[in-house]
């Protein structure tokens, strides 16, 4: 019977789930903190990115927090120091808390590596966290409530693990100023390059490339107008030039460099995708959109809207139009598109349609504002992308004579004029000029305003109220309604010989 049993026992643990403990290294925490304990000056080498919560064993992450405490009060950090705030009576695996101390110091790595000790600590609780959010996606996936879709758990997920990405990386910090110089000339060099001797992306109007030297890398851009201005119509004009001019490099590593042009995100929180694709193609074959929508067209329109189509099936233009999103939503998403496509220039139409992460600065719209605005900011620096942000103007606007707009004019002006580091305002006196159109009776008035509406017709100005690296002003456009088109404005000094 005895090895009937032996055998039944061993085929029992077999079958018996197999506990795994979770990524940890004591060795490399004990030998980070011995190193702390000994030269205070290792502390600094790790504490832009490691937290006490980032340690695997409670004792050490108790020691790492007292010992952060001690040198950023100024005092000292020591075995000595350390042990008047921890309880003598503990035991730590067989030792007192003298006796564990005084073994960390004396098996201390050297300050040279503890930068490498951090990180290896710092690895392991991602990797540990990343269990987590995998399990409570198992354990969510099966327990779900019945209004709780699975959309929702992936986007739950997804924001997961972009804030764990976020958290605590040990890049960035200080940089020889050296590396910068290089960079700026890495800059310039890809500058004189480039179609247009732009330093970032051209956005196909050439006045408005002169004053900005084109969409800067990490910059925020604000364009800013009241209804019937046109902010979306120049966002989407922008958008397709960039894409259309699209030209990629393959490097030897196999990804591939966009050389020239850029890939396209767009946020169109307020149209659908088809209205967005409905203005591209009426702004590129000079069709009404009304005409297109009602079916107004002739043959001849149809077989030009059909090769345009084809033609426009390739540009790296991408499209969502989910509304009502949150700003950590379309972050993440912003961030895929990065990873699966490629980004180089991201368009948000618009900022006041956008919402906080959670409910509480959803109460306050300014700081909920507040929120979106630095969070844009952010992901701009982080992506290396230029973002452009679409956003109303306050009504105060239309209570003064001179309609043009101010960066007082924004609404939660404080957060958004902040954060930007490019303000426009889109403007056409035209808009105005058709709404104080006078009886045709008053012939003498009458007059006076058709002479001035052949003045203003078809232009619209581009205000530049702040630009953090260049110059403010305005830049003229041309605006034809009807395709919604911006475009460079026909100037005498520019024009050839023969047009004279």
């Amino acid at each position: 019977m005895a090895p009937l049993e032996s055998v039944a026992r061993k085929q029992l643990d077999a079958s018996a789930p197999q506990y795994r403990s979770a990524p940890h290294n004591i060795e490399a925490e004990q030998a980070l903190l011995g190193a702390i304990l000994v030269n205070n000056e290792a502390f600094y080498r790790v504490s832009d990115f490691l937290n006490p919560e980032h340690f695997f064993e409670p004792i050490h992450q108790k020691l790492y927090t007292l010992t952060r405490d001690l040198i950023r009060a100024g005092k000292i950090a020591t075995p000595v120091t350390l042990k008047t705030f921890l309880d003598a009576s503990v035991d730590i695996g067989g030792l007192t808390v003298s006796q564990y101390l005084a073994r960390l110091a004396a098996e201390a790595t050297t300050i040279i590596n503890a930068e490498d000790y951090g990180r290896t600590v710092y690895d392991l609780f991602i990797r540990r966290s990343l269990i987590q959010v995998g399990e409570d996606m198992v354990n969510v996936a099966y327990d779900a409530p019945v209004d709780f879709s699975p959309r929702h758990q992936i986007e739950d997920a997804e924001k997961k693990l972009f804030d764990l990405a976020e958290t605590g990386r040990y890049d960035g910090g200080f940089q020889r100023f050296g590396q910068a110089l290089t960079t700026a000339i890495d800059m310039a060099a890809a500058a004189f390059q480039r179609d247009g001797k732009l330093s970032g992306v051209a956005t196909g109007l050439d006045d408005l490339d002169r004053m900005m030297g084109g969409l800067q890398k990490s910059d925020l851009i604000i364009v800013a107008g009241r209804p019937g201005m046109g902010k979306t119509a120049l966002a989407t004009n922008i958008a397709y030039n960039v894409a259309k001019a699209w030209r990629g490099e393959v490097k030897p590593d196999g990804h591939m460099e966009t050389v020239n042009g850029g890939v396209v995100g767009f946020f169109s929180l307020e149209m659908s995708a088809e209205q967005l694709a409905t203005r591209i193609i009426a702004e590129q074959t000079g069709i009404p959109s009304n005409q297109i929508r009602r079916g107004g067209i002739s043959e001849a329109e149809f077989e030009k809207i059909k090769d345009y189509s084809i033609e426009l099936q390739n540009v790296p233009l991408y499209v969502d139009e989910t509304g009502g999103i949150s700003i950590a939503q379309l972050a993440a998403r912003a961030r895929r598109l990065k990873r699966q496509r490629g980004l180089d220039f991201l368009v948000i139409d618009y900022l006041q349609l956008l919402t906080g992460s959670n409910k509480r600065s959803s109460e306050n719209r300014v700081q909920e504002i507040t929120e979106i605005t630095t969070r844009l900011k952010a992901l701009a620096k982080e992506l290396q992308v230029p973002v452009m942000a679409l956003s109303q103007l306050s009504r105060q606007v239309e209570s003064r004579d001179d309609k043009r707009p101010q960066l007082s004019d924004l609404r939660e002006s404080g957060s958004i004029e902040q954060d930007a580091d490019v303000v426009m305002f889109v403007y056409r006196e035209e808009y105005y000029h058709n709404m104080r159109k006078p009886s045709e009776a008053a012939r003498e008035k009458f007059a006076e305003w058709l002479a001035e509406a052949d003045k203003v017709h078809g232009t619209a100005e581009v205000i530049i109220g702040k630009q953090r690296h260049g110059p403010t002003g305005t830049v003229e456009l041309a605006f034809d309604g009807s395709v919604t088109r911006f475009s460079s404005l026909a100037r005498a000094d520019h024009l050839p010989d023969h047009h004279m």
